[in-house]
């Protein structure tokens, strides 16, 4: 099962975030079609989702994630929420490289380029969201979220996402590790994190052998205490009503022509590729909407200019 571990570590002096993301990112990359390097670029993404969404408060707030490096894969877009849901997208989801000097893994960087920024939007259920972003350092997910967090933050962090995808494009493992120190960290606190990330094995490799977040953080941190499990999963919003409504506010001549060529419509919501059909008789009746409150406010009119 997806779940992901928070608690602190160090005497209380560091945060530590781990979690399991394999079947979500899977889900995922079978709804998008993703080929390997798309899949592992997008399940770093939404790993690293996971754990941002986790840091929220409240049911009603979001976490947005947008990455455009102006690569080959184009744009990734992750929303996250405080309840473990996650879901994201890739422009171009067939996209696969691998390093040259190390064919079997592959080139994330080169994938998602480093010619565009990193985007954090914070919903916090007010007036304004709060949007922060940095340049990308290398497209790699990893680093370029440790930038993140140290430029925008004000935050020492280390993070580790991966994924590890099989010969026949399936995932094998995926999640993402999150090392924060607090205020209240020292220089000796500082100097064990950077011992322990230098001797990390890729976190997709430990995920893998071990699957369980809290026992991996066990294992790094011997005094790591536990605060939170949560369990995760790829889940979507949308709904035929909701894109109902949005089709139902078009201008009543776009609406018009979808009805008088194709008879109907399709909308395909790009987070999670669920395509609803729309009928030809529920596209006429929102021009009977429209026709009907146009009546009425010619009606409204009339009535303002006898009075």
């Amino acid at each position: 099962m997806d779940i992901l571990s928070r608690g602190t570590a160090l005497g209380g002096n560091v945060r530590v975030f781990c979690c399991n993301t394999t079947q979500l990112v899977q889900e995922a990359c079978t709804r998008h079609d993703c080929w390997p390097t798309a899949a592992a670029a997008l399940g770093r993404t939404l790993s690293v989702g996971c754990i941002m969404g986790s840091m929220l408060k409240d049911k009603h707030e979001k976490i947005e994630i947008q990455i455009d490096g102006k690569g080959p894969l184009g744009q990734m877009v992750v929303d996250a929420y405080c309840n473990g849901k996650v879901r994201g997208f890739v422009t171009n989801p067939h996209v696969d490289f691998s390093k040259e000097d190390h064919p079997e893994k592959l080139d994330v960087g080169k994938a998602v380029g480093t010619d565009g920024v990193l985007r954090v939007i914070k919903d916090m259920s007010m007036k304004q969201p709060f949007i922060s972003e940095v340049p990308l350092q290398t497209g790699e997910i990893g680093d370029d979220f440790a930038y993140y967090y140290a430029e925008s933050e004000q935050t020492a962090s280390a993070v580790s996402v991966g994924v590890l995808v099989n010969p026949d494009g399936s995932i094998k493992a995926a999640g993402a590790l999150l090392i924060q120190m607090l205020p209240s960290a020292g220089e000796t606190e500082l100097k064990m994190v950077e011992d322990i990330v230098k001797h990390l094995k890729p976190i997709s490799q430990t995920i893998a052998e071990m699957e369980d977040p809290q026992k991996i953080l066990s294992m790094i941190f011997n005094d790591y205490q536990q605060l939170e499990s949560q369990p995760l999963r790829f889940k979507c919003e949308c709904s035929k009503g909701k894109f109902a409504v949005i089709l139902s506010r078009l201008p009543k001549e776009d609406l018009q022509k979808m009805i008088d060529e194709d008879h109907g419509c399709e909308v395909v919501c790009k987070f999670c590729n669920t395509k609803y059909e729309y009928s030809e008789e529920t596209l006429q009746g929102f021009v009977n909407a429209h026709n009907r409150a146009e009546e009425e406010a010619k009606q409204q009119e009339n009535k303002q200019i006898i009075n």
